[in-house]
């Protein structure tokens, strides 16, 4: 079943040359967020604490109020476009710390930041982006807090789990990690330098 996640991986990485099916990745990663489900494995913070690039999405489409949510078709980003997911520590915690969302395209980069914490029981990671770096070719464009970032990031710890952002990670291997979103899309990121 993991099969096509490792190819999926394998060919972000670049040591693929043909990506599997995405239909087979999204089934794969389906059966392995069931399996994670059942032998209710547990994740820490400090396995994803490194360099991550975003290489494979799920949207999801709203479907009639009774059925909620489906999942789209999924599909590899573009190698033009590098969006990075980067985790660190907190001094005085292990399972809390920070998040820095960089996407990069040709000479533009956008740094979203802010603070993390782990639920290790949920294998949850919340977030909340409170600062913004905009930088073309090198250029500092905008530099600070975004949409009252600096109130957000002070009361984050005291923000239930329902009023925060979050990833469940279902799947967390030495090069690559997978998740669903708070709005049930499914992500698969590799191990990046």
């Amino acid at each position: 079943m993991q099969n096509a996640i490792k190819e999926a991986a394998e060919f972000l990485q670049s040591k693929g040359t043909k990506p599997p099916e995405s239909k087979a990745v999204v089934e794969a990663l389906i059966g392995a967020e069931k399996i994670a489900k059942q032998t209710k494995v547990n994740y820490s913070y400090s396995q994803l604490i490194g360099n991550w690039r975003l290489g494979f999405i799920t949207g999801t489409k709203k479907t009639r109020k009774r059925a909620g949510v489906v999942l789209g078709a999924g599909r590899f980003l573009s190698k033009l476009v590098k969006i990075q997911l980067s985790y660190s520590k907190s001094e005085d915690s292990s399972e809390k710390g920070s998040v820095e969302n960089s996407v990069k395209f040709g000479l533009l980069k956008i740094v979203l930041t802010g603070p993390v914490k782990f639920w290790n029981s949920k294998n949850i990671l919340a977030f909340d982006f409170t600062k913004m770096l905009l930088s073309l070719s090198g250029l500092k464009l905008y530099q600070g807090y975004i949409r009252g970032g600096k109130d957000r990031e002070n009361n984050f710890d005291n923000q239930t789990l329902k009023q925060q952002a979050f990833f469940t990670y279902f799947l967390v291997e030495d090069n690559y990690i997978a998740a669903r979103g708070k709005g049930g899309g499914l992500a698969l990121w590799t191990k990046s330098s």
